[in-house]
């Protein structure tokens, strides 16, 4: 079946994609280059390539698949050999055990000679499935070269299949025995191999899906058959020494897992769901080290105004951003900093994720009544200099902190709000008295964390001119002078190697803004002034919001636009 270009065209026009005006150029175009409309649209048009691919797919009535951001299921990789998906450029995918059909992405989905050749080479009924022939070679060399499918695979084919174990006595010794130990060690020491945060393993109603948290973005890796889930499960469940038999409610443990010279700290939280227990892994590594404050990401006038707030012998430090955006590092980060043997320092967090020598680290226990608020009190009669309490998340909370601040101690502690300025309106919600508040805040940090461009496969480019005016127009007079003088603006992109699992992103690196407490913010405190006034007033006096910060970091190379305006777009 061939597509024409009126045929590729009209539909692009029908999603109000193109207009026909631009439609009959881009037929003309492709004409004098010679190329299949969906090729063409493919090299030179703006359109993104998996809005091409679906009207290819669509089109030509085969199914789509996005290699890039799916799960390569093991038991797929198992029944077509790696040689055999190298010579024809094909990746088996999925694989359904109720119709015996396996799932293979394929640049070329009307070939019936390969699908001919596929089905008696594996005995299966094979289904062809459109996909960009690039992201199939990229999950070719993930899938084989990475290690995590392939050792999988082993262990399965050493599971006996069948149904799911139901008696909790067979069940122990089953998952006891080597393939899912086997399989649990192996998805852990991608986590870490692979830099996760976290690992999600999900119960679905054909399948268990493997998630990991790499660089903030949540990726799906693997797939396992729905049948070993519960054996998976009551292995960590094992480890973590929790109660096996017990599926009703959640659970929380935690374990040490080893490899080579890397000791990571799994916290381990079970969750019943429709289709069985969905189990999270957060990963904290007891080695490694802590960054230093310049490593964060923080710049210039940002770090001097930070570390200006913290010399101050009293007063309040807060550190603001959603769950996830590294406000614990940040302060682990300015607690080393400051730890010293003539300094008491305390914290009270929930729970305590790095253990720092020389720190009095102690975990709330709300069932014991050790509560932010009861910890607060006490620790004011441990004699300390500087202290820290996880989150101020209530008024008693709120009133204990500025006391404490008023008497003396230095105090850290972070809010759940968008930005540095917003953090003040919360704490008076919170019952803060604005004149309190003024006499004892230092500053307020809000912070995201952006993912790093790999530096191995780093390539610039000249963004186009919308996206010039753009920077231009957020940065303002911060804009670097070789830029206004018109030197052309250049941005950096990976184009994704096997250094960095073909992401493009290796690492994280955090953005920041650092809300200096002057005078006239004082005044705007005890008038109880709007975020929004506050922010006005700060910018004026130099304040660099988040998105500058990011939008500079681009500049420099260090991460994409598209990362920034993902995470500050608030």
């Amino acid at each position: 079946m061939i597509i024409t270009p009126k045929q590729f065209i009209l539909k692009l026009v029908q999603l109000n994609l193109i207009n026909a005006e631009e439609g009959e150029k881009y037929e003309v175009d492709a004409l004098n280059k010679n190329l299949p409309i969906y090729e063409y649209f493919l090299k030179y048009s703006p359109i993104k390539k998996e809005v091409v691919l679906k009207i290819q797919a669509a089109l030509l009535g085969v199914p789509y698949i996005e290699i890039s951001s799916s799960a390569v299921d093991p038991q797929a990789l198992n029944v077509i050999p790696e040689s055999v998906s190298r010579r024809y450029g094909i990746l088996p995918y999925a694989y359904d055990q109720k119709t015996e059909s396996i799932y293979v992405a394929t640049s070329d989905p009307l070939n019936v000679n390969l699908n001919d050749f596929l089905e008696k080479k594996t005995g299966k009924r094979v289904i062809l499935a459109l996909a960009y022939y690039d992201d199939i070679i990229k999950g070719l060399n993930a899938s084989y070269a990475h290690g995590l499918s392939p050792e999988v695979k082993e262990a399965l084919a050493e599971v006996s299949g069948g149904g799911r174990i139901k008696n909790t006595e067979e069940q122990t010794t089953i998952i006891k025995e080597a393939p899912i130990a086997k399989i649990v060690d192996t998805i852990l020491e991608f986590a870490v191999k692979g830099r996760a945060s976290d690992v999600h393993i999900e119960a679905q109603e054909d399948k268990t899906r493997i998630r990991y948290r790499i660089d903030g973005i949540l990726q799906e890796k693997l797939t396992l058959p729905r049948t070993i889930h519960d054996s998976l499960v009551s292995r960590i469940k094992i480890l973590s020494e929790m109660k096996i038999d017990e599926r009703r409610i959640p659970q929380d443990g935690r374990f040490t897992f080893k490899i080579g010279d890397q000791v990571v700290d799994l916290r381990v939280s079970t969750l019943p769901t429709v289709h069985g227990e969905k189990v999270v892994m957060r990963l904290l590594k007891k080695t490694g080290g802590l960054p230093m404050l310049g490593e964060l990401g923080l710049r210039g006038t940002q770090v001097k105004d930070l570390e200006e707030a913290i010399s101050k012998p009293y007063g309040i430090i807060l550190v603001t951003g959603p769950t996830g955006s590294g406000k614990t590092t940040t302060l682990y980060s300015i607690l080393t900093k400051l730890n010293k043997p003539t300094v008491n320092i305390v914290t009270l967090e929930d729970p305590v994720e790095y253990q720092i020598e020389g720190i009095n680290q102690v975990q709330i226990n709300p069932q014991a009544g050790l509560t932010f608020a009861a910890g607060l009190r006490s620790f004011l009669r441990q004699d300390p200099n500087i202290i820290l309490v996880g989150e101020i998340r209530d008024k008693e909370t709120t009133q204990l902190a500025i006391q404490a601040a008023l008497t003396g101690h230095l105090v850290f502690s972070t809010l759940h709000t968008n930005d540095a300025a917003t953090a003040i309106p919360r704490l008076i919600d919170l019952g803060g008295e604005p004149f309190l508040i003024s006499s004892v805040l230092n500053a307020s940090v809000a912070q995201r964390i952006a993912r790093r461009v790999c530096d191995s496969c780093k390539e610039t480019y000249e963004p186009l001119p919308q996206i010039k005016e753009q920077i231009a127009q957020v940065l303002g007079p911060w804009l670097p002078s070789k830029y206004q003088k018109g030197e052309p603006i250049k941005l950096s992109r990976g184009k994704g190697c096997s250094e960095c699992n073909f992401s493009g992103y290796l690492g994280r690196i955090a953005i920041f803004e650092v809300l200096k407490i002057s005078p006239e913010i004082n005044k705007l405190i005890l008038t109880e002034s709007s975020a929004k006034q506050i922010e006005e007033v700060a910018k004026k006096e130099n304040l660099i919001i988040m998105k500058q910060d990011g939008f500079l970091k681009a500049l420099e190379g260090v991460t994409t636009l598209e990362e920034v305006l993902r995470i500050a777009e608030v």
